[in-house]
């Protein structure tokens, strides 16, 4: 031991913390210096995000198992779908934006911004990869194996998100819609198709 360090394990032990504590924000400011850096470079932040998803399909089809995690996993990715698909301030929700309705710039300093979304695309891909990295360490542990009959669960997940998707983001009907307007009485000589 150094002449200067004896005062015990107490004071290592203060050393030992002071240390973690400085790796660790060395740490966290790297993986942000990165994670600004990868910021511009959107396609290759996908490309990432999707071999993180292939690479997490590929385990649970190895491993057979895990369909509660993924199930899980569809459930957070179908939240953020709807945040990533939704307008920051919804009008049907928010009565005083609805009474005021959509507003155009009337200064020069105004922007008009027609869409802004509730969950922006940066945040929605880190979400999503910070997802699929979570779910791959989760296969590692086998607490999380649940034994379930996975073509429940699928068959949930879809008429979830089909529900879900007609509610909020895609009010869509099944069928040619119909009008009521005016039968014209008189025939013309051409058909129409």
């Amino acid at each position: 031991m150094d002449a200067g360090d004896s005062s015990g394990a107490g004071a290592g032990a203060g050393g030992a913390a002071a240390a973690a504590a400085k790796w660790r924000s060395d740490a966290s400011r790297a993986f942000q210096y990165y994670l600004d850096r990868s910021t511009p470079h959107a396609t290759g932040r996908w490309l990432g995000t999707l071999a993180a998803a292939a690479i997490y399909a590929l385990r649970v089809y190895m491993v057979q198992g895990f369909y509660i995690v993924t199930y899980g996993l569809g459930i957070y990715l179908l939240n953020l779908l709807i945040g990533f698909l939704s307008p920051m301030v919804d009008p049907e929700l928010d009565p005083s934006a609805a009474a005021e309705g959509p507003a155009l710039p009337t200064r020069g300093s105004d922007e008009f911004k027609p869409f802004i979304r509730r969950l922006p695309e940066f945040k929605f891909w880190y979400a999503i990869t910070k997802a699929f990295v979570v779910a791959f360490v989760m296969t590692f542990f086998s607490v999380f194996d649940v034994p379930v009959f996975w073509p429940i669960l699928l068959c949930y997940w879809v008429v979830l998100f089909v529900l879900t998707m007609k509610r909020q983001i895609v009010p869509f009907s099944i069928g040619k819609q119909k009008y009521g307007g005016k039968k014209s009485g008189s025939s013309s000589g051409s058909p129409r198709d």
